[in-house]
């Protein structure tokens, strides 16, 4: 059994203060690691705690743009020096300077230092402060090697869990694990609809929120495999895929994912790509 075990780093942020955030996280990272961790996710724009301008201030949104930071700032190159020093992935969250607005933006650092995939947040909250964004424009899948070997990665932010176009086109990119880095209250409805995102997808999902008082914790994951793989001539049983859901305390969680079944159930069940007729759609 080939495992990838990714750890929910559920913190409160330390403002804007990107210095204190960079050591706090540094701190979760080496507790991760030390628990046996391939992958640590952080939650949402961790650089800048998810702060945000205040709308009515004028200059306010100008100083929060300002805050934003290149993929070789020494941020970005800390997490990757630390990556390579521990061996093991970290998907480090950011407000990302960009050409016109900033992005919200994640970078997989792999185990050796290297990023390997940067996702900026295609479902900017427009009706909000994140108008002051610059939405992404694609949903990229890489392949990360772990110890267990490959995995293939993608990502949603927070409030693209809530379009299921999300997580098909990574589906449909071959993605068999989906990390989210999220900052909003997670109540029932959006966790049984993270949840229905692995089931319809095939594919597993960890989530990572932040911890009270910032927002309500809760950080999750679900296995992609949602009956039994049983002999071809027989149907699964229905199986729970709750893998972990946290408290709202600052702590780091795991959930751990068996690559082998996970594949095994895909190249059997009818769930994913198996009998969609986009051609109707």
């Amino acid at each position: 059994m080939r495992t990838i075990k990714v750890a929910l780093l559920l913190m409160a942020s330390c403002g804007a203060d990107i210095k204190a955030n960079h050591a706090k996280g540094e701190i979760f990272c080496r507790r991760a690691r030390a628990g046996g961790a391939d992958i640590a996710l952080f939650p949402e724009m961790w650089s800048i705690g998810m702060t945000f301008y205040v709308p009515k201030d004028a200059g306010a949104r100008e100083r929060w743009q300002a805050q934003a930071i290149s993929r070789d700032d020494s941020f970005i190159t800390h997490f990757r020096n630390l990556a390579r020093e521990l061996k093991m992935a970290i998907a480090i969250t950011y407000l990302e300077r960009w050409n016109g607005a900033p992005r919200n933006s994640v970078s997989l650092i792999d185990r050796y230092g290297e990023n390997v995939l940067t996702y900026a947040k295609v479902h900017t909250c427009e009706f909000d402060v994140e108008c002051a964004l610059t939405p992404g424009d694609s949903f990229p899948v890489s392949a990360l090697d772990s110890e267990e070997g490959e995995v293939k990665v993608g990502f949603m932010i927070c409030y693209d869990r809530e379009f299921p176009e999300s997580a098909r086109i990574l589906m449909l990119k071959g993605a068999e694990l989906i990390l989210t880095p999220n900052a909003c209250t997670l109540d029932d409805h959006r966790i049984s609809q993270f949840k229905t995102r692995a089931v319809e997808n095939m594919v597993s999902v960890a989530m990572t929120n932040y911890a009270a008082p910032q927002n309500n914790g809760h950080s999750v994951a679900f296995d992609a495999v949602a009956y039994n793989v049983k002999e071809a001539e027989q149907d699964g049983e229905a199986r729970d895929t709750h893998i972990i859901e946290a408290g709202e305390a600052e702590d780091v969680y795991f959930a751990s994912f068996d690559l082998d079944s996970i594949r095994t159930y895909r190249e059997r069940e009818a769930w994913g790509n198996a009998y969609r007729r986009p051609r109707l759609y």
